[in-house]
């Protein structure tokens, strides 16, 4: 796969070994490493050696790759520490989260009583109508 590094990213640097890790998992076009700021022991972060801000720049040979991953090293996560669950977590864009832009998907291992919020409270309920007509629209976009 094609690789583009930013030369003025940290996770393109962390990604390619430039700046030193805790790898848990690395291939030709992955790097997945403990996290610097861990929501729970063994929170790690997968990150693509090239540069992509989000979902919609990363290319699409990465993104058929990545979920492969996630689940290969979820399952160790959870499996070293027997926890109870594991989210599996990407944020594109400032508005949803994101705080560095350089595509990344954290897998953050659960326990029943953490105390770990990852969650929403749902804004609208929609109809059926309403429903159908927001699935036609993005649809169109498809």
């Amino acid at each position: 796969m094609t690789k583009h590094i930013d030369d003025n990213c940290i996770f393109c640097k962390l990604a390619n070994g430039i700046i030193p890790t805790n790898s848990i998992y690395e291939d030709d076009d992955f790097n997945v490493i403990l996290d610097a700021a861990p929501a729970a022991k063994g929170h790690a972060i997968i990150l693509p050696k090239t540069h992509a801000a989000n979902i919609f720049e990363l290319p699409d040979e990465y993104c058929e790759k990545i979920f492969k991953i996630a689940k290969k090293c979820g399952a160790a996560i959870k499996d070293a520490y027997d926890y109870d669950g594991l989210n599996v977590l990407q944020n594109n864009g400032e508005v949803a989260g994101q705080t560095v832009f350089h595509l990344h998907v954290h897998l953050i291992p659960r326990k029943a009583d953490d105390n770990i919020k990852v969650k929403w409270v749902p804004q609208e309920n929609f109809e059926n109508k309403a429903s159908q007509e927001i699935a036609d629209r993005i649809k169109e976009k498809l």
